[in-house]
């Protein structure tokens, strides 16, 4: 059984486009990723500001992650006060207008993903400056 050199050619071709396809997806999927990190930190920024803003108040919020993130937790750390927990990556951010002393008594304040879901309640007492959250 002999296959012809256009045959074997047209193999190695297939072969290849299915690498790249499978390359291409997980880039993607990375992407994705990406953007519900960005997606939650811009919201959870928003929502801190809005109450930041006003003299008191109180909200609780919702905000959807990637799968593959475990816990967010609030540090007190020179640049970054925000970590994204995950098996594959740990990732920092930073949220302006947050009482991050208050909050980080242990030295950090995690919040569990439960199904892909992190809630949390924004707090701004009177007469204080800054916003806390809690679980």
């Amino acid at each position: 059984m002999r296959l012809s050199f256009g045959m074997i050619f047209s193999i190695i071709l297939i072969v290849i486009f299915v690498a790249f396809a499978f390359f291409a997806i997980k880039k993607f999927l990375g992407i994705q990723d990406a953007m519900k990190i960005g997606q939650f930190t811009d919201g959870l920024q928003s929502d801190v500001d809005k109450l930041w803003r006003g003299s008191q108040g109180s909200q609780e919020v919702e905000y959807f992650l990637p799968t593959n993130v475990e816990a967010v937790c609030f540090v007190d750390e020179e640049d970054e006060n925000l970590i994204f927990h995950s098996q594959s990556f740990i990732e920092a951010r930073n949220i302006e207008h947050i009482d991050i002393g208050k909050m980080t008594i242990d030295g950090e304040f995690c919040i569990e993903s439960v199904k892909s879901k992190v809630k949390m309640t924004l707090q701004k007492n009177h007469g204080e400056a800054l916003v806390i959250i809690i679980e």
